[in-house]
């Protein structure tokens, strides 16, 4: 199980250089994204709390338990920035790749009990403005290099 005190994202917060450590970043932000769409319907499913563990494992080698996932959600690191805002802010400090992964298993997570809710759609294009994402980094097109 993984504990994660979000110290990254609350350095960033602080006006720290939170670009010294982007891995850390992208794990950090890419849990309390998925935590929070978890509830952008205001209906937990036990499938998509499943589906965040999986993505986090894959993403990152860690395991969390559904503990962290529903703490995450609900986390008050955003008193005093919004989620929107701390995306925009980070979205500089991510690159290209990380801003593709967290847009790719937010899609996958919205689609992940069978049922797309307005709810979860307005969530899934508040966090792609936020990182400023562009239209092919949105559909997950990257330019090839071989």
């Amino acid at each position: 199980m993984a504990l994660i005190d979000f110290s990254i994202i609350k350095e960033f917060l602080s006006g720290g250089d939170a670009s010294r450590n982007q891995e850390e970043l992208f794990k950090e932000m890419l849990l309390l994204v998925l935590a929070r769409a978890t509830h952008a319907d205001a209906n937990v499913e036990s499938i998509e709390v499943q589906h965040v563990q999986k993505a986090m494992k894959e993403m990152t080698g860690e395991e969390f338990s559904e503990a962290d996932i529903l703490t995450a959600a609900s986390s008050e690191i955003f008193e005093s920035k919004s989620l929107e805002r701390t995306l925009a802010n980070a979205s500089r400090k991510l690159d290209e790749t990380h801003k593709i992964s967290i847009l790719d298993c937010l899609a996958n997570l919205i689609r992940a009990d069978g049922l797309i809710r307005d709810p979860e759609l307005d969530f899934f294009n508040h966090v792609a403005n936020s990182l400023q994402a562009s239209p092919s980094e949105i559909a997950g097109l990257r330019v090839s290099t071989s």
